[in-house]
C-alpha cells in the first residue's frame, strides 16, 4: 500500500497518559481511541500525580471536541488534521484466541487494531504504544506497531557532549586570557561557541576555564567557587557551580551517572545564594519500583514517601556535616527548614503552588515525560530559577527511554538559548568504588 495515503493510528492508553494533547500530533491522519482505553483512563482520573492530570485533561479534551456530536464516522480535529473516532470492542480473531488466554485491556486493544486492519483496505492501520511488549505482540500478529515519537529526540549528541578543550595554545596566550577582564573574542581561539558553552583552555604550561557569554559575545575566565562548604573537585563541577549561581542563566540541566555530584552541587549553590530567593524547593518524582504503588507501603503518607525522599535529605546532611552543629551555617540551614524556606518534597506536592522567586531543583528528572517538564517550567514566575538533574541511563519509568524522557528533551530543545546551560558530568567523585561500579556494572 502506498505510504502517501492517509493512515489510521490506534492509540494505546499509555500514549494518552504520556501526553494528553497527543491526538493533535498525527497531522492529516485519522486517530482511533479504543473504548477500552477510555475504561482504563477512568481508573487514573483521581490522584495528584502527573499521570492523573493527563487522564483528566485528555477526558476534557475529548469532551470539548465532541460537544453534542456522536463519534460515529469520526469528528474532525481541525484544519490540517484527520478525524478522531472511538472504536467499540471487537471479537478476538482465531489467532488471538489461540495466542492469549486472558482478555486483558492490552489484548482487547490488539483485537480492535486487528479488526480495523482486516476490515480496512484503503488505509494503513498502525498501533501506537509506549509499551514495548505490546508492540512486540502486535508485530507477531502482523500489525504495524510504533512508539510515540512526537517528543523523542533523534540523537544524544547535545546531551552527551563533553566540555570542549582548546589546547595546543602558546602559554603567553593562555596567560593573556587568564588576566583579561573583558573576555576574549572566540575567533582568537578559532571556535564558534553556543550560548553558555564552557571551555577548558590549555597552554604548554598552564590552563584556564572559560565561559562564553551570549550577551558580550566573549569567552570569559571563570573561577572555582566554594558553595556553602562544597568545593568543586573537577572542571565539570566548577562549570556546574558557575551556571548554578550565574543570575542570567534561569534554566540549568545537569546530567551524569551516579556520584558525579549533580544534586549536591545544585543544593549547595541554592544555599549559597538563598538570600536572592524566597524559597528553595527540592523535589523529585515518585516512581515506585516493580510496578508497586506507594499505597502498598506501610504507614502514613510521610512513612510512604520517606524512602523516596531520603536521597535528597542525604545530600542536605552532607552539606550540614561540613559545619559544626553550633556554626551559623548549620543553624541557618535548620532555620530555613523550620520556616519552610527550604522544602524537600515529592514533585506531585508542588502542584498548584506559586513558583515566583524560587530556586527550584527537580531531581531524577529522567523519570519525567517531556510534557511534565514543560508543565513545570511554564509555571515559572518572575525571579525563579529551575535546575533539572538526572542520569538518563537510570530510568525507572516503564514507558520512557534515553531519547524520550523529559530531561533529554529539555536539554535538546533548549540548547543554544541565552538563559539555558547544560553540563554533562562524567567524572564520579563519590568514591573510587562507586565510580568503578557505575562504569563497569
Amino acid at each position: 500500500m502506498a505510504t502517501g495515503k492517509k493512515k489510521v493510528f490506534v492509540l494505546d492508553t499509555n500514549v494518552m497518559l504520556h501526553d494528553y494533547s497527543c491526538i493533535y500530533n498525527f497531522k492529516e491522519h485519522d486517530i482511533v481511541i479504543p473504548i477500552v482505553a477510555l475504561e482504563e483512563l477512568d481508573k487514573f482520573k483521581k490522584g495528584n500525580e502527573m499521570i492523573n492530570f493527563h487522564a483528566r485533561e485528555f477526558a476534557r479534551e475529548l469532551d470539548k471536541i465532541s460537544g453534542d456530536n456522536l463519534f460515529n464516522g469520526g469528528i474532525s480535529l481541525g484544519k490540517g488534521h484527520g478525524k478522531l473516532r472511538i472504536e467499540t470492542g471487537k471479537p478476538f480473531s482465531e489467532e488471538m484466541e489461540q495466542s492469549f488466554a486472558d482478555k486483558s485491556p492490552d489484548h482487547r486493544i490488539l483485537a480492535i487494531a486487528t479488526y480495523l486492519q482486516n476490515h480496512n483496505d484503503k488505509q494503513l492501520v498502525i498501533l501506537i504504544s509506549k509499551d514495548i511488549n505490546l508492540r512486540m505482540k502486535a508485530k507477531s500478529l502482523g500489525l504495524i506497531a510504533q512508539d510515540y515519537l512526537s517528543d523523542k529526540i533523534q540523537d544524544l549528541d547535545t546531551l552527551e557532549r563533553k566540555v570542549q578543550v582548546i589546547d595546543g595554545l602558546d602559554n603567553a596566550k593562555v596567560q593573556q586570557f587568564y588576566a583579561s577582564f573583558e573576555g576574549v573574542n572566540p575567533k582568537e581561539f578559532d571556535v564558534k561557541p553556543f550560548a553558555n558553552q564552557y571551555f577548558i583552555i590549555k597552554g604548554t604550561r598552564s590552563s584556564a576555564l572559560g565561559h562564553y557569554s551570549p550577551v558580550s559575545k566573549t569567552i570569559n575566565r571563570i573561577e572555582k567557587i566554594k558553595a556553602y562548604g562544597i568545593e568543586p573537585r573537577n572542571s565539570e563541577q566548577t562549570f556546574s557551580v558557575d551556571a548554578l549561581i550565574r543570575p542570567e542563566i534561569q534554566l540549568v540541566s545537569l546530567t551524569g551517572k551516579a556520584g558525579t555530584g549533580k544534586t549536591l552541587l545544585a543544593l549547595a549553590a541554592a544555599l549559597h545564594q538563598e538570600q536572592n530567593f524566597n524559597q528553595i524547593l527540592l523535589a523529585r518524582p515518585i516512581v515506585p519500583l516493580a510496578n508497586r504503588d506507594i499505597g502498598f507501603l506501610p504507614g502514613d503518607v510521610n512513612d510512604k514517601i520517606g524512602p523516596y525522599m531520603q536521597p535528597l535529605f542525604d545530600n542536605l546532611t552532607v552539606i550540614k556535616n561540613k559545619f559544626k552543629s553550633s556554626s551559623k551555617e548549620y543553624i541557618h540551614i535548620e532555620e530555613l527548614q523550620r520556616t519552610e524556606r527550604l522544602v524537600i518534597t515529592p514533585l506531585a506536592y508542588i502542584r498548584g503552588r506559586s513558583l515566583s522567586n524560587v530556586f527550584f531543583i527537580v531531581d531524577e528528572a529522567q523519570n519525567l515525560t517531556p510534557h511534565e517538564v514543560k508543565t513545570i517550567i511554564t509555571r515559572a514566575g518572575e525571579g525563579t530559577k529551575f535546575v533539572f538533574t538526572g542520569d538518563i541511563q537510570q530510568i525507572d519509568h516503564p514507558y520512557l527511554d534515553m531519547k524520550s524522557n523529559g530531561l533529554t528533551y529539555l536539554s535538546d530543545k533548549m540548547h543554544g538559548q541565552d538563559i539555558f546551560a547544560h553540563i554533562n558530568l562524567v567524572k564520579g567523585e563519590r568514591s573510587y568504588l562507586a565510580d568503578l561500579a557505575s562504569t563497569l556494572l
